[in-house]
């Protein structure tokens, strides 16, 4: 990188994701909380018929989304499965076209969409991914998990008012 953007320190943000889902699958809810200086925005939104691991994806790429500008960011997850996935998944994942090995064969991958999604995202952000134990007193894991359940019950409620759904 040459000229200003070399010059340009990348602002830091902390963001706290979590996913949420009544059945699985079924409604869910995702929530981020992103936090850089002095400054605080929560975001969450719903998908009628989903998975947890979804939402949990979601949180992350909608987070990651939200920055106006490329950013060094400290994500903390209680999903193993997200951290895990772009830790240790990601790489041979891309490298097999999005598919995964299931014995001698590729298989398809599960939320490859997703998984797209945040390989993109993480091409532009500096990411490092953080768990953190669910349920474990964590005030702002607490406060996410509060939100995607907030959401999760919204899309129930709506799901439920749909026509034809009872």
């Amino acid at each position: 990188m040459s000229g200003p953007e070399q010059s340009k320190p990348r602002k830091k943000v902390q963001i706290y994701t979590d996913g949420a889902c009544l059945g699985n699958p079924g409604p869910g809810g995702w929530a981020a909380i992103l936090a850089w200086g002095p400054h605080r925005k929560e975001i969450l939104g719903t998908e009628p018929n989903t998975t947890n691991n979804r939402m949990e994806l979601r949180a992350a790429i909608e987070a990651l989304r939200a920055l106006k500008d490329p950013a060094e960011v400290d994500l903390y997850t209680d999903s193993t499965y997200l951290k895990r996935g772009v830790s240790e998944w990601l790489p041979r994942w891309q490298g097999q076209g999005w598919r995964r090995k299931e014995g001698k064969k590729l298989k398809p991958l599960a939320n490859a969409d997703l998984w797209q999604e945040l390989a993109q995202l993480l091409a532009v952000h500096k990411v490092h991914f953080h768990w953190i134990e669910g349920h474990a007193g964590h005030p702002e894991n607490t406060r996410a998990n509060a939100l995607a359940r907030q959401a999760m019950r919204a899309a129930a409620r709506t799901s439920s008012a749909a026509p034809g759904s009872g």
